[in-house]
């Protein structure tokens, strides 16, 4: 039986850390600049629908890193195996209490990660496993501001474009590149869940152009299809929101996610789940994920005929009679080529991991041939007490790579064995 190896700090992990600092750094200055272009320029409603969508993003942000930062530090032997110190914040609770309440923690994070990553790569001091728990938790935390404000943003930017019939050069370019943003930041969450998967098993450079490509062809339609009925009936997109974000976080519920350890933060996640599933598909729940992600996909590709055949029934013929048609057929053309390189994806380059059975103690794993075999880091066992496991994307890459239910295997007496899922 094979057992994994656990990812080291590497320059390349540094390098992603500098780069997501930058990114997050560019990103503040981009809307600050164009919010003050809208007051600038008069446009009062859209400045105040950018800034409360930069509010509600940085909030919820912040939401997820004070819990976080709450759970860590009531983990055994937390600071003791950051050998670095109390890099994040100071390791003083109402220091870091203040800087989220400055919607400055998940800036303060970034810093945190270089500093230990500089530490550890360059000095060649310890801690290797501290700065990879710091980048698991940034990997996240950039996933959930992009579907909270870079969506939202690229759906208003891409509106605006249309209610207007103008666009730019510079929108146009804008648009594209958040967009190639968005999927790009989801294959970096893919690459940080790759990294609690066997050396083996790692994502290489075509299983990662392929990932970028589906999820690219997914939500550029999906962002466009809002954009394009907002532009017809733009006092209904709101209720339309209001009507899928309470079914989807029901969904969420309804799969049983146990992301947060708490009541309160379980519930958090589940709405923001919500709001990621209203552009894209994200993973919650463990085992096949095929009848989900079919029922997803087809209900998404019913919503989108809905906003499409309003946004054709309702648009002025004569202003976009020039692209309509070609744009309708993108749209469609786009989504179905997603789907079918999602499909080489799962086919060709997903990992076809294998979770053993839960035994009894000393009983032996067979691993079907074919298959990986997952080491299951929901609960730090005594294998690896030594290493800082970050059980939050330890779980997530448990749901997103586990094939089948996990099924516990029990002796009794009589020498018989019992099979329960769990």
């Amino acid at each position: 039986m094979e057992c994994p190896s656990f990812s080291k700090y590497s320059w390349l992990d540094f390098v992603f850390s500098v780069v997501g600092v930058c990114t997050f750094l560019l990103d503040w200055g981009s809307d600050v600049w164009v919010a003050t272009e809208f007051y600038c320029r008069g446009d009062f409603f859209w400045f105040g629908v950018l800034v409360g969508l930069m509010v509600l993003s940085s909030v919820v942000v912040q939401m997820f890193s004070w819990f976080w930062f709450k759970y860590d530090r009531e983990l055994e032997g937390f600071s003791a195996q950051s050998p670095a110190g109390p890099v994040l914040f100071g390791g003083r609770e109402h220091v870091s209490c203040l800087l989220h309440v400055l919607q400055l923690g998940f800036f303060c994070r970034h810093i945190s990660a270089i500093w230990q990553g500089f530490r550890v790569w360059w000095r060649k001091e310890q801690g290797s496993e501290y700065a990879i728990y710091l980048t698991h938790d940034l990997s996240m935390l950039r996933l959930i501001e992009t579907f909270c404000e870079s969506a939202p943003q690229l759906t208003l930017m891409t509106y605006i474009m249309l209610h207007t019939n103008k666009a730019r050069t510079v929108q146009c370019v804008s648009v594209a590149a958040s967009t190639t943003s968005i999927a790009w930041m989801v294959v970096d969450y893919h690459r940080s869940l790759r990294s609690f998967l066997p050396d083996k098993a790692k994502q290489g450079w075509g299983s990662s152009l392929v990932y970028f490509l589906w999820n690219l062809l997914l939500i550029a339609p999906r962002v466009a299809a809002i954009a394009l009925f907002a532009s017809v009936l733009p006092r209904y997109i709101a209720g339309h929101f209001l009507i899928l974000w309470p079914i989807l976080v029901f969904w969420a519920w309804r799969q049983e996610t146990d992301f947060m350890d708490s009541a309160g933060g379980e519930w958090l996640y589940r709405a923001t789940v919500g709001l990621i599933w209203y552009f894209s598909w994200f993973n919650v729940a463990e085992g096949r994920t095929r009848g989900r992600s079919i029922i997803y996909h087809s209900f998404m590709i019913t919503d989108g005929g809905i906003l499409l055949a309003t946004w054709w029934c309702y648009r002025d013929p004569v202003l976009t009679q020039p692209y309509a048609s070609a744009l309708l057929t993108a749209l469609t053309l786009s989504y179905f080529l997603g789907l079918a390189f999602k499909a080489l994806y799962y086919c060709c380059f997903h990992p076809k991991l294998w979770r053993p059975p839960v035994r009894d103690p000393g009983a032996a794993d067979e691993v079907p041939d074919g298959k990986v075999l997952f080491k299951d880091l929901s609960v730090q066992d005594s294998t690896v007490s030594t290493q800082l496991l970050n059980k939050r994307m330890a779980r997530h890459a448990t749901r997103f790579y586990s094939e089948q239910e996990v099924v516990r295997i029990v002796k009794k007496t009589n020498g018989e064995e019992a099979t329960t899922v769990v």
